[in-house]
């Protein structure tokens, strides 16, 4: 076995344990809200997520996948040291957000990885602005549109049930919400999984595994899916305390709506080939929701520290990137 194919195994089994760090991380995003109401047990919560994790390769494409794989940094200029500052720059800024039980973006970290990487091998010319672009766009439209939806689902429900009795009313969206809490984890699945599948097959392709066509082959499909489930069944308590009680005091009525918008957000975006942040996501929808109880009901200082950790996301991801990139091509 050449040193070569080894580097490959190597970098595609540090690609497989980023995506167990995205669902372990973001496993908050899945289940904070159905275990803060209650509905399920954290036991039950992540199986039930990791499950839903699991199968989103049969209802998605794989057009976030083509975008991670080509459209954020040139293919003709990724290789091994990219891949490799790229994953560790990722997995790195995930590990120290999760110690602080920070919900940043496991994607932006990628793409920061990526773009660290990157400018340090060849400068901007080796960008993709399009791709990025629209990535960086999406940081902003992500939560404002999971907020507006999950606010407009909390008007629309509480007017439904607006002469039924609490109790009725919890009844009913405890069922409810994990029908939202299954939607939300299969976008989830389906968009933050595609990220890992771009790394690794741009990676082959690079190396010249795959032929003269970029593909995603059905082998990274299975095990990247595999992986952030397992990831998530191994859940990030940490982030789920700050996601599920501390943003904003949430009944299963509130939890529905804001899964089910975040879940449309998360669904629209994997169609449009964009890799967006389910953490945003789901954070906006809850702040949607939480306003709709009165401005006091969002806890606007713990909002405020979640979207600096959007902001620094990318450049602090970035520059571990490009130190790790500098010290892989001095030492190899």
């Amino acid at each position: 076995m050449d040193n070569t194919l080894i580097a490959i195994i190597f970098l595609v089994a540090l690609a497989l344990f980023f995506d167990f760090l995205n669902g372990f991380h973001d496993a908050a995003n899945s289940i904070a809200t159905v275990v803060a109401t209650r509905v399920l047990s954290p036991k039950y919560a992540v199986i039930w997520a990791a499950f839903f994790n699991f199968i989103a390769f049969a209802f998605f494409g794989l057009h976030v996948a083509g975008t991670i794989g080509k459209g954020i940094v040139d293919i003709a200029q990724v290789d091994s040291y990219v891949i490799f500052g790229a994953l560790v720059g990722a997995c790195s800024w995930n590990i120290i957000t999760w110690y602080f039980g920070i919900p940043s973006s496991s994607s932006h970290a990628l793409v920061g990885g990526l773009i660290g990487a990157a400018l340090v091998k060849t400068g901007p010319s080796s960008l993709v602005m399009g791709g990025i672009i629209k990535t960086l766009a999406f940081i902003v439209i992500s939560p404002v549109v999971g907020m507006l939806l999950g606010l407009i689902f909390g008007v629309i429900v509480y007017n439904i049930f607006a002469k039924s009795t609490p109790a009725n009313v919890d009844h009913i969206f405890r069922k409810g919400q994990l029908l939202s809490a299954a939607a939300y984890s299969l976008g989830h699945g389906g968009n933050d999984a595609q990220k890992t599948m771009g790394i690794i097959a741009g990676l082959l392709f690079s190396a010249g595994y795959l032929g003269t066509e970029f593909h995603v082959p059905l082998w990274i499909v299975l095990s990247c899916h595999a992986a952030i489930s397992l990831g998530t069944m191994s859940g990030g308590w940490r982030i789920v305390k700050t996601m599920g009680h501390k943003l904003s005091k949430l009944r299963p009525v509130d939890g529905f709506c804001a899964e089910f918008g975040a879940s449309i957000v998360l669904f629209g975006a994997s169609a449009l080939g964009v890799p967006i942040s389910t953490t945003h996501t789901i954070t906006g929808a809850i702040v949607g929701i939480g306003t709709l109880k009165g401005v006091r009901a969002v806890k606007w200082g713990v909002a405020g520290n979640i979207v600096w950790a959007w902001i620094i996301t990318i450049p602090a991801a970035a520059l571990v990137s490009a130190l790790f990139y500098k010290l892989a091509v001095l030492a190899f």
